[in-house]
């Protein structure tokens, strides 16, 4: 999707802005609900080479309600378990899709995202909660996971997506490498669906089509950036 030199600009706005984020107490997994003040990525999560592919699985009316970085420093330990998305989310139908932007090279070393083929075809699973023994960034597992095949990784070089659908049972590995592992996801739903939670619809963007009811908010593009000055 991005050029080198694109990827690389985009990189060193994370940086800085991974950098604000610690220095305010924050950690490398925290930096979500970013549409209101990061101008670049709100120019991503509108970009219509991106929206062209989110189009082929969702059709022509495209909400974008999430944005989220998840960097993986060397040594810090973390795996994801397995999940499936819309386990977490109070939107119905399931209609959404996650896009899963490498801003860093993305393998099986530094714990790039594994997926199980096919598993968004048999609805939501049942999952267990992960024990703190586990340092899982996120809470779900599903419960034998094994029995649904052979992970897949999605090893990609930085510039280069992956898409995911709701239902698809995924997660990572520790990263073992000496290098950083970050990837910037964006939630993206057919205008058609709901959320349960208001809070849910605050920070979306309507990116293509209509959505006429006014159930999602449209956030135009920050006027400021959060980084400027």
């Amino acid at each position: 999707i991005f050029s080198e030199e694109a990827i690389e600009e985009h990189r060193a706005y994370f940086d800085r802005l991974l950098d604000k984020q610690l220095k305010d107490g924050g950690d490398s997994y925290s930096l979500r609900r970013l549409t209101r003040f990061c101008q670049p990525v709100w120019d991503i999560v509108t970009n219509p080479l991106i929206l062209d592919y989110v189009e082929d699985l969702l059709g022509p009316n495209i909400i974008a309600w999430g944005t989220h970085y998840f960097c993986k420093m060397p040594g810090d330990g973390k795996v994801v378990s397995w999940h499936q998305d819309a386990s977490y989310w109070p939107l119905t139908p399931a209609h959404s899709v996650t896009l899963w932007l490498a801003v860093d090279d993305a393998d099986l070393e530094n714990g790039c995202m594994q997926v199980l083929p096919r598993t968004h075809t048999l609805g939501m699973l049942d999952f267990d909660m992960s024990g703190a023994e586990e340092n899982s960034v996120l809470p779900q597992k599903v419960k034998r996971a094994e029995d649904y095949g052979t992970p897949v990784p999605f090893e990609l070089k930085a510039g280069e997506i992956s898409l995911h659908a709701d239902m698809l049972v995924h997660g990572s590995e520790v990263n073992r490498s000496s290098r950083r592992r970050c990837g910037l996801t964006v939630r993206y739903a057919s205008a058609s669906v709901r959320s349960l939670d208001p809070g849910w619809t605050q920070n979306s963007i309507l990116c293509r089509g209509e959505e006429p009811t006014g159930h999602w908010a449209n956030v135009p593009r920050p006027e400021t950036d959060i980084l400027a000055g």
